[in-house]
């Protein structure tokens, strides 16, 4: 059964900046992915590559996911050695979901994910991020 990872993108004030910022060369790798460089390798990597997503956290809301390809080691100029998760170009708008901040990463279940959201709502202008929290609270979205 596959387990999702769940995420703050810190500095991210929208989908599409978070869209801006994987499009940068910063954020590629070789292949052309963006990837998503963490310390810690997931203990539950096999379970992941079996249909797992990584879900962002922006402003509070969880907004929208990619699906994860693989994970593979990067090396970056420390020699330290960390785990880059390589994603799927392109994010899957979700539910809004109010969200506390926590540091790193947390596995997210099937069962507590968002649901994606109806591709007739995701064409739809966003919301502001404080309007989406507060009427994700009160069950509105």
């Amino acid at each position: 059964m596959a387990v999702n990872l769940i995420k703050l993108s810190v500095g991210t004030t929208s989908i599409d900046g978070l869209a801006k910022w994987q499009r940068s060369a910063r954020a590629k790798g070789p292949d052309g992915n963006p990837r998503h460089v963490t310390r810690m390798w997931p203990k539950r990597e096999a379970e992941l590559l079996e249909g797992g997503s990584i879900y962002w956290v922006i402003k509070g809301v969880v907004l929208c996911r990619q699906p994860i390809l693989r994970l593979e080691e990067v090396r970056r100029q420390d020699g330290i050695p960390r785990c880059g998760i390589v994603l799927q170009p392109g994010l899957v708008p979700v539910a809004p979901t109010p969200k506390r901040a926590f540091q790193g990463w947390r596995y997210l279940t099937p069962d507590d994910a968002p649901a994606d959201l109806d591709p007739a709502r995701a064409a739809e202008a966003p919301l502001p991020p404080k309007l989406q929290v507060a009427l994700a609270e009160l069950g509105v979205l």
